[in-house]
């Protein structure tokens, strides 16, 4: 079956027998701006060009300390703004707005939620002229890899108002993270650490492992790991120390005594090639041979419809209709296009129907989704789309 069908007809998803009937009215724009004004977290914000990251702890937005930009927990939900100077059409600099909201594996449904709704409120804030990310700790969009030298992602996560997520204490204290490049970061610098399961499975030839047991800190480097890696280990093993002193020790898997570790992970005396899947969704090359394909959502029939318009490489702006909504799927990312006619109800179904429809792709469950508004499109989604 193919991945659209049956989002064809959706005759559930009629606004007129709903209560939105307000929404993308200006009424509607100056309640939700007026709410937006009277969050502390936006105070100051969108006003320079600038970093900001928050975390959803009961419900509430609260700044993430600078110091850790970068850190995350799969436990919980983060709200990211990244604001830029840019060129305008008259020839003067203006600000644009990527936000994000990052879920982790493990977050709970309600920090999620949370997360959404203050993402919409701050692009309220913002005049409704940021480009909107969903991204996902398995699968961080090249954009969002780009805004850090160094992404690490811990257990654990804060409590929330519904739930929590629950770890066990370890027996002893041991922490093993994973460093390695992301194939497709943008920036050469770029490394993700993630924090993964001590035990010697975890292992992999090709990336560089930091063990951390009691009060000694080592440093397995695979043999295929890359000098970068290395390098960028050796900053996450200086930001582990700065605050206490530690003895680390560093070893080459080429190295008869690296066996050391793989016995403290419980791996005895076994010598293998270590092959651990990483912890983010690899892209298969059938994903990215995925067929290029422009759809259109839309209730000018009377009823909201979700319908391909191409499929391909010959699309442009021309494609794109101001009264309605697009979703460009690009093969890796799937990028909804607001037209500034679009209806109430397409304004409100566009993220239900973009999750549907990743969801039927199976492989691409944790494509990202990104939304940009007509007349302040990100450079991104032009060369998506005329790609």
């Amino acid at each position: 079956m193919a991945p659209y069908e049956g989002l064809v007809h959706m005759k559930e998803y009629d606004w007129r027998d709903s209560n939105v009937e307000y929404i993308g009215t200006e009424l509607d724009h100056k309640v939700k701006y007026n709410s937006a004004a009277t969050e502390p977290a936006w105070q100051e914000v969108g006003q320079t060009p600038g970093l900001y990251i928050w975390r959803i702890e009961n419900f509430e937005v609260v700044p993430w300390p600078k110091e850790q930009y970068g850190d995350f927990h799969e436990g919980d939900s983060y709200i990211v703004l990244y604001s830029y100077k840019v060129g305008s059409k008259d020839g003067e600099e203006k600000l644009s707005h990527d936000v994000y909201f990052w879920l982790g594996n493990k977050t709970s449904q309600d920090e999620a939620g949370t997360a959404a709704y203050k993402t919409v409120e701050l692009d309220e804030y913002l005049h409704g002229v940021a480009t909107q990310h969903r991204e996902l700790q398995k699968e961080p969009s090249e954009d969002f890899i780009a805004l850090f030298s160094r992404i690490r992602v811990l257990s654990g996560g804060v409590k929330s108002g519904f739930t929590h997520v629950e770890t066990e204490e370890p027996k002893e204290t041991l922490t093993l993270l994973r460093i390695f490049k992301h194939p497709s970061a943008k920036r050469a610098d770029s490394v993700m650490v993630y924090e993964v399961e001590p035990t010697w499975q975890s292992l992999d030839d090709n990336d560089v492992f930091v063990l951390e047991r009691n009060n000694k800190i080592w440093v397995w480097q695979g043999r295929g790991c890359s000098p970068m890696e290395k390098a960028k280990a050796a900053q996450v093993v200086h930001d582990m120390t700065v605050a206490k002193h530690i003895e680390v020790e560093v070893l080459s898997q080429t190295e008869s005594k690296s066996q050391t570790i793989v016995a403290m992970l419980g791996g005895g005396d076994v010598e293998v090639s270590f092959q651990a899947p990483r912890p983010i969704a690899s892209k298969s090359h059938e994903a990215e041979q995925r067929p290029r394909r422009l759809f259109r959502l839309s209730d000018a029939s009377g009823q909201l419809r979700f319908d391909l318009v191409k499929e391909g490489t010959a699309m442009s702006s021309s494609d794109l209709d101001s009264h309605d909504i697009f979703l460009l799927d690009s093969g890796t990312t799937v990028w909804v296009w607001q037209g500034m006619g679009a209806s109430r109800a397409e304004k409100v179904m566009w993220i239900k129907v973009a999750e549907s429809y990743i969801r039927q792709l199976g492989k691409g469950y944790y494509n990202p989704i990104s939304k940009v508004v007509e007349g302040n499109e990100s450079l991104a989604f032009v060369r998506a789309l005329e790609a």
